[in-house]
């Protein structure tokens, strides 16, 4: 088989497939007859060829899917006008933290954000494919390890956790409404999923943070305590 041909193969693959496609998925369209750099040659220049139109082929965390350009979201919104509920605060810095410095446990996420989190909200998370269990802690009642999931980047549009934009000290609230325009598009790209309720009722705080504090360190991530060596690494997202 030659380029173009390989190359329509793999574009009609791409168009059609409900997810994105892994190498392994894509070797297979030719019988494993073409090695796995090849098939990233051929992902290249297709996506170059591409390059320019209201369609770009990206490389996710979970594979390659074809998708619309981020400025061409406006016009497209038009089709669905409906915006789904916001996403509420709690739900939103109990996932950054999660993201910014997993694994974590609900303790870990406590101590940041002075109140307890309610089961609710790591549920709905949980439900929304966005997180998962990845191990224990070795401390008394082994606490639940907490980590995003490849589901949470390919929602995002993004290959792996280092892609994820950096939180500035001394901008929490713009940080978090960042996030929350993105889980919302997000959301919007996903069929029949609901969307976080922002009426989640949150405990009383356990330990208050001081007037002022940042739930941020100096270089901008979650203040999380030094993570246990004990705790199992995250889940590779590529």
């Amino acid at each position: 088989m030659n380029t173009q041909d390989a190359k329509r193969v793999l574009e009609t693959a791409l168009i059609c497939a409900s997810q994105p496609l892994t190498l392994r998925e894509m070797r297979s369209l030719f019988a494993d007859e073409l090695g796995a750099d090849t098939v990233r040659s051929l992902l290249d220049e297709l996506s170059r060829d591409w390059d320019g139109r209201g369609v770009e082929l990206v490389a996710l965390a979970s594979g390659w899917r074809f998708q619309s350009r981020p400025e061409l979201r406006e016009y497209l919104d038009r089709l669905h006008p409906e915006k789904p509920p916001r996403y509420s605060r709690a739900v939103l810095e109990t996932l950054a933290i999660i993201a910014y410095r997993q694994p974590v446990t609900r303790g870990d996420i406590e101590d940041i954000r002075g109140v307890v989190v309610a089961s609710q909200i790591v549920k709905q998370l949980e439900d929304r494919g966005w997180i998962e269990a990845i191990g224990h802690r070795e401390t008394p009642g082994r606490p639940a390890l907490y980590a995003t999931t490849k589901s949470f980047l390919d929602d995002l549009g993004l290959a792996s956790l280092e892609q994820l934009p950096a939180l500035d000290v001394g901008t929490e609230p713009p940080a978090f409404e960042a996030l929350q325009g993105q889980l919302l598009d997000a959301a919007d790209e996903v069929a029949d999923t609901p969307a976080a309720d922002a009426s989640l009722a949150e405990a009383p705080p356990a330990n208050p943070p001081a007037p002022g504090q940042s739930l941020f360190g100096a270089d901008g991530t979650p203040a999380l305590p030094p993570s246990d060596p004990t705790d199992p690494p995250p889940q590779p997202q590529h």
